[in-house]
């Protein structure tokens, strides 16, 4: 990767209403973290920086950074990161990462698809990009900005893993060697696609009734446990009220003995009365 000069200037103001000034006057914030160096607060010229961005390959840039009023040489710095506004795509923040020219560093890089690939030529297939960037280490002069991959070979159901990706001189791929990068997907048919889309359409239906089914279950449960308390409490009254039944019980079966007594009594008394009268006849 082949530097480029950048000058930056020494940034005195943090808080959030100074960095609003900041970027008003067309500067944008920027801090230079090192493992031998403290972090320094710093603001670019920002149209500096889109030229540097708009003729480069990637956001991957190696800077030669001169600070003003810093009686240091240049500084060999790596873009680490650069924070775009959401809608309009403003330059909001830049982090930079001073490197030695000695020391192999890791960043990521993007990779991008060569040629067109056979099963999507002749097969109609769908050519699918994993990834799209990859961790490679290198020196910082040897780091690519992008990592080119050719495809044209592939047909339906092959693809590209990261242990096959061919990195430049200098340049070790990092990660699982059996990850995919790119693929060649078999075309998708037109009844497929309407399968899907039936599919899709049904089944936000069939989880709102079976939610409601599970809310009406819950709802109905609950007044049904709710109902079973009372009648566990009024159970217990009429356990109470069967004691004394069951005290009266004995009162109660001794005068159905004395009945039985009595009529038992008198039914001989009235078959001896029947008696004398047929003798007397």
């Amino acid at each position: 990767m082949k530097s480029v000069p950048l000058t930056a200037y020494p940034r005195a103001l943090s808080r959030r209403a100074a960095v609003r000034k900041l970027r008003a006057k067309g500067r944008v914030p920027a801090v230079i973290y090192g493992r031998q160096i403290k972090p320094q607060n710093l603001e670019l010229n920002r149209l500096d920086l889109e030229n540097l961005l708009h003729h480069a390959v990637s956001e991957n840039l190696l800077l030669d950074l001169t600070v003003a009023e810093d009686g240091r040489a240049k500084r060999l710095a790596l873009v680490q990161e650069i924070q775009h506004h959401p809608l309009s795509g403003m330059l909001l923040h830049v982090d930079l990462h001073e490197v030695s020219e000695t020391e192999k560093v890791t960043v990521m890089v993007p990779v991008e698809s060569v040629g067109e690939a056979a099963g999507v030529k002749t097969s109609g297939g769908v050519l699918e990009h994993v990834l799209f960037k990859i961790k490679v280490r290198a020196l910082p002069n040897d780091l690519p900005e992008m990592i080119q991959v050719d495809v044209s070979h592939l047909e339906i159901g092959q693809g590209i893993h990261l242990g096959d990706i061919k990195a430049p001189p200098g340049v070790e791929v990092l990660g699982d060697k059996h990850i995919s990068v790119l693929a060649v997907a078999a075309p998708v048919t037109e009844a497929q696609e309407a399968a899907a889309a039936a599919e899709a359409a049904v089944a936000p239906g069939e989880v709102e009734m079976i939610k409601e089914k599970k809310e009406d279950l819950a709802a109905g449960a609950a007044p049904a446990a709710r109902g079973a308390a009372p009648q566990a409490k009024g159970a217990a009254p009429a356990a109470k009220g069967a004691a004394p039944a069951a005290k009266g019980a004995a009162p109660g079966a001794k005068a159905g003995e004395k009945a039985t007594e009595k009529t038992a009594e008198k039914a001989p008394e009235k078959g001896a009365e029947k008696k004398p009268t047929e003798r007397k006849k």
